[in-house]
């Protein structure tokens, strides 16, 4: 069996085995690999301290040369461990870990903070339990005379704050050993270590003087300290205060604020003239005003506990002083400058000088001193309520001013000190009521600054959330305010303005009204109309921050004090409301259904409550109410119903009229939303009180607000003939809605007497908005037809038809024609029907006339063919039939004659009864066909107009139809409307703003298509005649003709031919004060390249796009060459720029974009996607469209098309061709710097276009301009490597660049030529640094042919010295070529050790020392070619006349070295 010590053994070992792997572990590079290192070692620590620490001991001394990170991580871990088993750790352990970390503490004398600081921790844990084995160690290295090391002094300052009772009573002597060395200290980092070790002291003897029940010696005294404290400020404060270093100034000032309390108050007295302006000096040198702040207010803490006269002479400076820093950002900083002003406050001769100074402040309009006097305000309410007692009512006058600031920083400020005031009994006081309101008002800020957003919120949204935040203080934690904040807020809920407060103000009340009911107060002050308000906030409940459920839930709230019978009732209908509520979202609710339940909600209230006089009241309060909603004007009209369905429960008769004389005289009638919600609210009277309704709507109609004005004294009245005619309006809807509400069997008796009759009053009017709104009230009486039928008026106005009045009816009703409703457009249609099946029974044609109104009528009508009701689409058909008969027999046909096509629509008319979609579409084009056929053409444009309007229907069925219609007249009489073409244009692209359906929007594709194949040159030219930059909506009218091949080759072909011809941009003067002309686009080139791009986006034009390739890319590519360097005329750059073009759809584009942008497309259309990924990579689109690398683009796009598109280059340079001798630069500058890269690769021999392309370019080397020369001579270079058998001799162009081409050009000479170029090459050498770097290079690579030419090797010696002098060139490009060329020439040279050297020391990317390396090359060049010295003399000393002082300096040194 295993014994227990060999348990104990085994045990041993594998914590020895686990924690060495760890320790060697902790050396990883990962943060995280670490940090678990330190926890395993940590946890076999806590089992085993005393081995686990011994083992980490015994690796850092083992280890003595372990690298920083590795040595920092196992002293982290002791550091653990310590803190973690310091009970547990034996004494001898405790004291080699006490040495252990001394010595790594103090092993460098340089500062490495990671490793010192680790092990000042653990000397700091360890003398937390251990004072006097850490104080005989540390001691020893802290010792008189000798400077100690920089993290003892910080160790010690460490422990004083970390053990307060083991530190202070060794303080004394080491204050005694540290003063000397204060002056012994020079660098500033020692200074600043000293200065925070006497901060920290002073701090530590402060805490055990405060505590000294606690301390283990209770004899010690605060003068024991004040000598040596003393005399340790004088050093600061004298010396160190005034230091340069920024960090040093501060560690000294939060040093003398410690050390003030400790220092003698006589001392004290005398020093703190001189240490407060030099505190306060402080601000101003130091951005961090933190820690000044907080060591001045320790000095005023001193100077005020022993009741300090020095104060007095300078308290006007300090409140000046500290209230500047109120523009301070730092939060902690203002917090403690504001603590000075309060350590002031206390003081006895100060309160009132402190706020008469702060008071004073509040009136100045600066925002900064109105912040920081708000600040210190609040502050001073908060800690100082005793002192501010009297000062109240002072308090609130003055604080008026700040409430009227704009700004809304200053609004935070004054938020936050009636927070405060709350608090302390403000409000309570006369005045109070001006604070809250100044609270509802920002919370009643616009919706749209209460908007949650990724973005950091506004300012004024900030001040609208914290007056949230504090209303719900107000009602939730200051108990004193529910009895002065309930009538006060009660107030702020109704009027208007502050309707976007009414959520936060609801929620308050809400709390408010619970802490009175759980008082058992009997009752609260409510207004009577509070329901009825509260329930129009509900009917809109996502309006106004959403204010519905907050109202509801007031409402619940406040029951009791309503009505002692509601509460029941309310406590169960509100939450049911609520719980629906909470399953809509603003675009889910359905409105009607949400009224309706409100409706129900209120007569059941009503019927609950059953108190007439009380429901009278109601009516009357709520239409007191009526004026506060201003333009709030839905709200206002969900109230007039509410006040109708309050009146059906009061049974005083003189009060209903009342109040609907009341409703009707102050109704807006010009508003259309308030006619209706007047006329709403009168109808549910009538309901209950039909007679008392009626009698009040005549003997208003007889009032004196019908009555015009007339004569000179009708110039001082307000009414004229559109008031009189909505005032009728609002009647005729009124009647309406009595119809609508009333019950049926009282009605059928007075429905001839009183409303048919005046109705048909009212309907006379000139206003056409009157009749449509009087057939409206018409169609209200719509489901008592069967009574109506019998009605004299009825037949009255059936008896005596009019061709004028018939067809204006459907004019008239033409909104309910589209209504949403589907009984409503039912009712609407039917009466449509029978008005025009009435009219051909009554109609007599005697001569023959035009039926003008036919077009229009069949384009209101036919779309509601395919209307989703089976009744509209059936009455539909029966009006288009009537409306053919009725224009066959203005054409002179009899009464019974019958068009075979006509008759069709009654076949017709079976078909629609199916919902199917596609068989209405197809029997609404067959009935097209039949309207085309016997529609005259004077009538078509009208028609056509017509279907335009119908195309925006609400109902996307009949809006489908009106395309389809339209597509098929176009089809069939389209080829007659040339005259029209640009008018209809016009009107389709006003249309696509606004269809929404995609189906529609594809079939107005298709219209714009078809007219294109019948007038294709209109089309093109209205279409490009659209002003640039073309907004999405030409784009699409312009890619709807992409969708036809033939139509987009026609256009494609028509585009080019003129682009060919046209002039691409003008040279204009830039202005009468710069001379010189500036290049500016022409209109008609960049609309034509803007429908090029549009065609190719559409993929069916695909066909015409490939085979019209070669064509268009050479088109396309020119046109790139006209648009560098060219500007957009003036009324495009003011088209393309602002805002709200980009609001209405504008495409904004750069100018040369577009063409880059159709060169794009048209490569993608071709699938040459090789060429345009090659394009991408290269960034060869960006390049393109600027003048500075415009040529490098072109480059890049013929290196990709010779590359990945070979065979199409023939066609392309056919018609490239004629560009060579064009007369504009630009095009000439494109087209050669596209085919002189084509010369560079063999695919050009391949296809035999090389003889062609070299005569190309050179003819182009006589060009005028000097970038095609230089072009040409690129090209022609380019020949060596595309066709190196074409090489020829080049003479090059004197032109700067040009030489740099040749030079190119000899690159690709092969060994053959190589004894033809006995020369030096640097006899070009020229200022250029370009041609310079060439010409080197070119040496270097002609090398490689002439290792064994004897001429190339002296070609070599006679450079030599030029290569050497220009190894100092001042430019670095040509240093690297020299570099380059010596080291590949250099076994040409002869010399195996100027070869080795050249290879060593010469590398581009490395330094040279020039000096040194010029001696030792000497040395050789003396030792293997002595005969060389004269030559290599004559050739240097020429170089004394270079331009470059550097190549002096050289060859100076050259020489110098060589003697």
């Amino acid at each position: 069996m295993v014994t227990c010590f060999e348990q104990n053994l085994k045990r041993n070992l594998y914590i020895i085995e686990v924690t060495l792997a760890l320790l060697d572990a902790a050396n990883d590079k990962d943060p995280g690999v670490q940090e678990q290192v330190r926890k395993s070692i940590l946890t076999l620590g806590n089992h085993q301290p005393d081995k686990v620490l011994s083992m980490c001991q015994d690796y850092l001394v083992k280890h003595s040369k372990l690298v920083s990170g590795h040595r920092v991580v196992v002293l982290q871990t002791i550091e653990l461990v310590v803190k973690s088993k310091i009970d547990d750790i034996s004494s001898p352990k405790i004291k080699s870990i006490i040495t252990l970390a001394s010595d790594e503490m103090t092993r460098s004398k340089e500062i490495i903070p990671d490793w010192q600081q680790t092990a000042s921790n653990i000397l700091v844990a360890v003398g937390n339990k251990y004072i006097n084995d850490f104080m005989e160690e540390i001691l020893s290295k802290f010792q008189p005379g000798v400077l100690p090391h920089f993290y003892v002094v910080e160790t010690l300052a460490s422990l004083s704050d970390s053990n307060v009772y083991g530190m202070v009573p060794f303080l004394n002597a080491i204050l005694g050993t540290m003063l000397p060395m204060l002056s012994m200290a020079k660098q500033d980092n020692m200074k600043l270590v000293f200065s925070s070790a006497l901060s920290h002291f002073s701090e530590s003897i402060l805490e055990y003087l405060a505590n000294l029940d606690k301390a283990p010696d209770p004899t010690v005294r605060r003068d024991t300290f004040s000598g040596e404290i003393y005399t340790a400020y004088d050093v600061l404060f004298s010396s160190w205060l005034q230091s340069r270093d920024p960090k040093l100034r501060l560690t000294v000032a939060e040093a003398l604020g410690a050390m003030s309390h400790l220092i003698a108050q006589d001392k004290l007295e005398e020093q703190l003239p001189r240490l407060l302006p030099a505190l306060l000096s402080l601000y101003k040198k130091n951005p961090e005003n933190y820690i000044i702040s907080k060591s001045l207010c320790q000095v005023l803490d001193a100077a005020v506990n022993m009741g300090s006269r020095v104060l007095e002479t300078q308290i006007d400076g300090l409140l000046t002083a500290l209230h500047q820093q109120d523009s301070i950002k730092s939060c902690n900083s203002n917090e403690r400058h504001i603590l000075c002003l309060s350590v002031l406050g206390t003081a006895n001769a100060f309160p009132d000088r402190l706020m008469v100074f702060v008071l004073q402040r509040l009136e100045n309009s600066n925002e900064r001193s109105r912040i920081g006097s708000l600040t210190v305000l609040r502050h001073l309410i908060n800690s100082t309520s005793s002192i501010m007692e009297t000062k109240k009512l002072l308090v609130l006058a003055s604080i008026k001013q700040p409430l009227a600031d704009h700004s809304n920083k200053v609004k935070q400020r004054v938020v936050q000190v009636i927070s405060a005031m709350a608090h302390h009994g403000y409000l309570e006081l006369e005045g109070g009521e001006v604070l809250v309101r100044f609270i509802i008002q920002h919370c009643s800020l616009p919706d749209s600054q209460h908007v949650c957003s990724l973005l950091p919120a506004p300012p004024a949204s900030v001040t609208a959330s914290m007056c949230d935040n504090t209303l719900h203080l107000f009602a939730t934690t200051v108990g004193r305010l529910t009895d002065v904040l309930w009538p006060m807020l009660l107030g702020f809920l109704t009027p208007a303005q502050y309707s976007n407060a009414t959520a936060p103000l609801c929620k308050s009340l809400i709390l408010l009204a619970s802490k009175k009911r759980a008082a058992q107060e009997p009752g609260f002050i409510i207004d009577l109309s509070m329901p009825v308000l509260l329930q129009v906030n509900a009917c809109f409940p996502f309006r106004c921050r959403g204010h519905g459920a907050p109202s509801l839930s007031l409402l619940n709230a406040i029951s009791p004090s309503i009505h002692p019978k509601v509460q029941a009732l309310w406590e169960t209908e509100v939450p049911h409301l609520l719980t629906c509520l909470e399953e809509f979202t603003p675009e889910t609710l359905d409105k009607r259904k949400w009224e309706e339940g409100l409706f129900q909600f209120l007569s059941k209230t009503l019927a609950t409550i059953n108190d007439s006089q009380w429901c009278g009241q109601l009516a009357v309060e709520a239409t007191r109410y009526l004026p506060t909603y201003g333009s709030c004007l839905e709200e206002k009209s969900f109230l007039y119903k509410c006040i109708g369905v309050t009146l059906q429960q009061c049974t005083n008769k003189e009060l209903v009229r009342k109040q609907l004389q009341e409703i009707l005289i102050s109704a807006r009638h010009n508003d259309a939303t308030e006619r209706a919600g007047v006329a709403m609210g009168v109808g549910l009277c009538a309901r209950s009180h039909l007679d008392d309704t009626l009698a009040k709507l005549e003997e208003f109609g007889k009032s004196d607000a019908f009555k015009k004005a007339s004569g000179i004294f009708g110039l001082l009245k307000d009414k004229n003939d559109v008031d009189v005619e909505k005032m009728k309006s609002t009647m005729i809807l009124c009647y309406g809605h009595v119809a609508l509400h009333a019950p049926e069997e009282q009605l059928l008796l007075r429905l001839d007497t009183h409303i048919l009759r005046s109705i048909n009053k009212h309907f006379n009017t000139k206003v056409r908005g009157t009749g449509g709104l009087a057939a409206s009230g018409l169609a209200r009486l719509a489901p008592l037809a069967p009574a109506l039928a019998t009605a004299p008026a009825w037949r009255a106005a059936r008896s005596e038809p009019q061709l004028s009045n018939t067809a204006c009816v459907p004019q008239h009703i033409e909104s309910w024609l589209s209504s949403r409703q589907d009984h409503e457009r039912e009712r609407a249609m039917r009466t449509v029907a029978e008005l025009l099946q009435f009219y051909l029974g009554s109609l007599n044609v005697k001569n023959l006339v035009t039926f003008h109104n036919l077009g229009a009528l069949l384009g209101r009508l036919a779309p509601r063919c395919t209307d989703p009701s089976p009744a509209v689409r059936t009455a539909a058909v029966d009006c288009i039939y009537t409306l053919l008969h009725i224009q066959l027999r203005y054409e002179g046909f009899a009464s019974d004659y019958r068009d075979d096509s006509v008759e069709t629509l009654l076949t017709m008319r079976e078909k629609l009864s199916d919902p199917d979609p596609s068989v209405l579409y197809k029997t609404c084009s067959d009935l097209t066909k039949i309207i085309s056929k016997r529609l005259p053409h004077q009538q078509l444009n009208t028609l056509i107009f017509m279907l335009f309007e119908g195309l925006v229907d609400s109902q996307s069925n009949c809006s489908r139809a009106s395309s389809v219609i339209l597509n098929t007249l176009l089809r069939n009489r389209g080829a007659g409307l040339q005259d029209l073409v640009p008018e209809m244009l016009e009107a389709l692209h006003v249309r696509l703003q606004v269809i929404s359906e995609e189906q529609v929007k594809v079939a107005v594709a298709q219209s714009i298509l078809i007219l294109a194949s019948q007038h294709l040159q209109t089309v093109i030219n209205t279409l490009l005649s659209h002003p640039l930059p073309w907004d999405s909506w030409s784009c699409e009218m312009w890619i709807a003709l992409g969708a036809d091949s033939a139509v987009a080759r026609q256009i494609m072909e028509m585009i080019m031919e003129k682009l060919n011809i046209m002039v691409p941009f003008e040279d204009k003067k830039q202005s009468m004060l710069r001379p010189g002309m500036t290049k500016v686009a022409t209109s008609q080139p960049l609309a034509m390249t803007c429908a090029l791009r549009e065609l190719m986006l559409n993929g069916q034009a695909e066909e015409a796009t490939v085979t019209l390739f070669p064509r268009l890319f050479s088109a396309l590519l020119v046109r790139v060459g006209s648009s560098v360097a060219v500007q957009l005329p003036k009324d495009i750059s003011s088209n393309g720029i602002g805002n709200e073009r980009r609001a209405s759809g504008k495409r904004v584009f750069l100018f040369p974009s577009v063409a880059v942008e159709a060169l794009r497309i048209l490569l993608a259309r071709a699938h040459l996607d090789a060429v345009v990924k090659a394009l991408d990579e290269d960034a060869a689109w960006d390049k393109m469209k600027g003048s500075q690398q415009h040529t490098a683009g072109v480059t890049r796009l013929s290196r990709a098309m010779a590359k990945h598109a070979g065979p199409r280059l023939p066609a392309i340079l056919e018609s490239l061709c004629p560009s060579f001798n064009n007369i504009y630069e630009c095009q000439r500058i494109t087209v050669t710097a596209f085919c002189s890269e084509l010369l560079n690769h063999h695919v050009v021999t391949e296809l035999m276009m090389i003889d062609m392309l070299m005569n190309s370019m050179m003819e182009r080397i006589s060009d005028p301009c000097s970038t095609v020369r230089m072009l040409a001579v690129r090209g022609l270079g380019n020949v060596a490597v595309g066709s190196p058998e074409k090489v020829l001799d080049l003479t090059p162009d004197p032109i700067r660049w040009i030489p740099v081409q040749a030079a190119n050009v000899l690159l690709y000479l092969d060994q053959q030529n190589m004894h033809l170029l006995v020369f030096s090459c640097l006899g070009v050498m020229q200022e250029n640094d370009k041609l310079r770097c060439a010409s080197i290079m070119l040496l270097g690579n002609l090398s490689r042919f002439g290792s064994g030419e004897a001429v190339f090797k002296d070609q070599i010696h006679n450079v030599l010295v030029s290569l050497l002098m220009h190894l100092n060139d001042p430019n670095a490009q040509v240093v690297k070529a020299c570099k380059y060329t010596m080291r590949v020439c250099a076994p040409v040279v002869g010399s195996e050790q100027i070869t080795a050297m050249f290879h060593n020391h010469l590398h581009e990317e490395k330094g040279l020392h020039y000096g040194e390396f010029i001696n030792d090359l000497i040395k050789y060049i003396i030792q293997d070619f002595p005969g060389m010295l004269n030559f290599y003399h004559v050739t240097v000393v020429q170089f004394f006349k270079s331009n470059w002082s550097e190549i002096r300096a050289s060859a100076a040194m050259f020489i110098g070295e060589k003697i």
